[in-house]
């Protein structure tokens, strides 16, 4: 029984004509979170599959979860190896030691912790924040909050700063949902990922606060360069000199943002996604060979004062947020391109644009982010002239012969 049918049988009255559900948007967001949505097509000939959007929204959300419980483990021992020399603890620590759990950076648990202290202030923050906006214009259009949301909230906070402050996570997500989503109609209607949207406003609005040394481990006083900054100054040889090998970054046991650090929880989602038919094999072929295509290139080009050509193609997979994007954000499947050909051409362009940013430009040593957007505005393009290359063939084909 839905909720409706529950509430009609309990109170027949309740704002007669059925007109409650104007005024209360949420109540389909529960309905629709705990049955199948009312919305699933079955029949020809539009059904490729029986799957409908919670399904597809809620294995996403499974798929996040090694990032989030390595997110967790990571930044809390981060922070907790930074207390451990600079002796300068913030509230959270207090929290820690009150209860008596500790910041011994060579305990699971603390390390874990001490990372939901970071995390879920920051989550609660993007879910009322995004989650008011959704109801908005859930309530002004008449239509069910969905589980879109729940997706866009889990991704943009595992691609933030665990130190951000919360007024500019609430404003990120505010601009992420208005101008990324739903100004062109909402879940299932935007040309831009809207995690990342809210990111890149951050990043051009506040980079002081989501760029630099300092921002990746939340302590007070620390002071510490990321793997792709090394890289762009010194080399990716001078990691090996400063304790960072490349199984360090494979697993993630680095410095970055609370969800992007580990190469090998991105793959785990990633290949979930993948058994589940959720994510497009194409996308994920395409941003591969883009990238290492690209970066075998720059390295056989070679440069005397630029030392990120040097940097090969396995580094560049496992530094940054390219897994992380490569596994959520380019075989998302609204923004990306729908042709199969489209799809290549698409996730190759992500891969090349990536791989351009980080060695070429010099002043911004990440570059998925910017890539991706990039892929999104080019991607009805792209389906576009594979549509009309489709067509002129088969005019050719089917011409009357002379």
């Amino acid at each position: 029984m839905g909720l409706r049918s529950y509430f009609d049988r309990i109170e027949p009255n309740f704002l007669k004509g059925g007109r409650w559900e104007r005024y209360f948007p949420l109540y389909e967001m529960v309905e629709s979170f705990l049955y199948t949505p009312k919305t699933v097509t079955t029949v020809a000939p539009h059904a490729r599959s029986y799957i409908d959007m919670k399904r597809v929204m809620t294995y996403v959300v499974i798929a996040t979860i090694p990032c989030i419980l390595f997110g967790w483990y990571n930044t809390g021992l981060q922070v907790n190896t930074a207390l451990a020399s600079l002796g300068t603890p913030g509230w959270r620590a207090s929290i820690m030691q009150f209860l008596g759990i500790g910041l011994d950076p060579d305990s699971v648990f603390a390390n874990m912790a001490h990372g939901a202290l970071y995390f879920f202030p920051i989550y609660i923050t993007t879910l009322v924040a995004g989650g008011l906006w959704e109801v908005l214009f859930a309530t002004v259009r008449r239509h069910e909050v969905n589980e879109g949301f729940l997706v866009t909230s889990m991704l943009y906070t595992l691609i933030l700063p665990p130190d951000i402050p919360l007024w500019q996570v609430a404003v990120g997500i505010s601009f992420g949902v208005v101008i990324g989503k739903e100004i062109f109609g909402g879940t299932g209607k935007n040309f831009l990922n809207p995690a990342l949207t809210g990111r890149a406003f951050l990043y051009f609005a506040y980079p002081a606060q989501m760029s630099g040394d300092t921002v990746w481990t939340p302590v007070d006083g620390f002071s510490g360069a990321t793997t792709l900054s090394v890289g762009a100054s010194s080399g990716y040889q001078e990691l090996a000199a400063q304790g960072i090998t490349w199984m360090d970054a494979f697993i993630g046991t680095i410095q970055g943002s609370l969800g992007e650090t580990s190469t090998l929880a991105c793959l785990i989602g990633l290949a979930f996604l993948l058994a589940t038919r959720i994510a497009n094999w194409r996308l994920v072929v395409g941003c591969l060979g883009g990238m290492i295509g690209f970066s075998l290139l720059l390295n056989l080009i070679g440069s005397d004062d630029n030392p990120m050509f040097a940097m090969p193609w396995y580094w560049h997979l496992v530094v940054g947020g390219y897994a992380f994007g490569l596994a959520f954000m380019v075989t998302e499947p609204v923004s990306a391109s729908h042709t199969n050909l489209g799809r290549f051409i698409y996730g190759a362009l992500i891969g090349f644009m990536v791989v351009m940013i980080r060695v070429i430009n010099p002043a911004f040593p990440e570059g998925m982010m910017l890539a991706i957007l990039f892929g999104n505005v080019f991607a009805p393009l792209i389906d576009y002239f594979v549509v009309q290359a489709n067509i002129k063939r088969r005019a050719r084909r089917h011409a009357p012969t002379a």
